[in-house]
């Protein structure tokens, strides 16, 4: 039997995060700083939102804004994040290194993977950055990483949906390929239909604001969109 389509909601406010339990998300990934692609969030949200909420929550780990190329001290920041993180009750973390090159850093990327036992680990959208997705696909996945976000290298989820179908059938049941990127209500099942992923992210960035504060409508969104997969995965 098929598994249910997943859906995960990034945050950076505990109101969000609880509208995201109450939408019916799945999980969420916390972020600090969503608007420029999310930041490792500090200790006392950390804390605050494993209080509020009972869904799991995956820990972005981007110690700054920009490439995803990291100095040794930035390296060993990531470091330090992983176990904060872990400390505090995380389910899963989030994070992925480039070289200078933008391929995927596998013994880098290897290393955090390995620190971050037993939580999994999502290699984020510094995916999308390599000039060649097919082989970065196989770059982390010998890097352990089970999970990659992914708008397929486009701007949006939707326009990259042929490339991330290509990936969901390169990677097969090895690695799990998580479309992200402008996803709304409006378009996951057009997406779901198009790239036959089973796990979905989103900000709501395409239809609410970064800093908005509306968290009943937030809350709607996720409900239309968990309302959407839910007509698409078993009974």
């Amino acid at each position: 039997m098929k598994k249910k389509l997943l859906l995960e909601i990034s945050v950076e406010a505990v109101e969000a995060a609880a509208a995201a339990e109450r939408g019916g998300a799945d999980r969420v990934e916390l972020c600090s700083d969503l608007s420029v692609g999310g930041l490792t969030p500090d200790a006392a949200l950390r804390r605050a939102l494993r209080q509020q909420i009972q869904i799991p929550i995956f820990v972005m780990i981007r110690p700054r804004p920009g490439d995803f190329v990291y100095s040794s001290a930035e390296f060993a920041q990531m470091k330090k994040s992983i176990a904060a993180a872990k400390d505090s009750g995380a389910a899963g973390l989030v994070f992925g290194i480039l070289k200078r090159n933008r391929t995927v850093d596998i013994d880098r990327t290897g290393e955090l993977v390995e620190l971050a036992q037993p939580l999994p680990v999502t290699f984020h959208r510094a995916f999308d950055a390599c000039p060649d997705l097919s082989q970065a696909l196989e770059d982390v996945v010998r890097s352990g990483a089970p999970r990659i976000l992914t708008s397929g290298g486009a701007g949006s989820a939707l326009e990259g949906a042929d490339n991330i179908a290509m990936l969901v059938t390169a990677a097969g049941e090895r690695i799990t390929i998580v479309p992200g990127a402008c996803i709304n209500a409006e378009n996951i099942l057009q997406l779901a239909a198009a790239t036959r992923a089973r796990e979905f992210h989103s900000g709501l960035s395409s239809v609410l604001l970064w800093q908005q504060t509306d968290y009943v409508k937030f809350e709607k969104e996720v409900r239309a969109m968990v309302e959407r997969l839910s007509s698409l995965s078993p009974e």
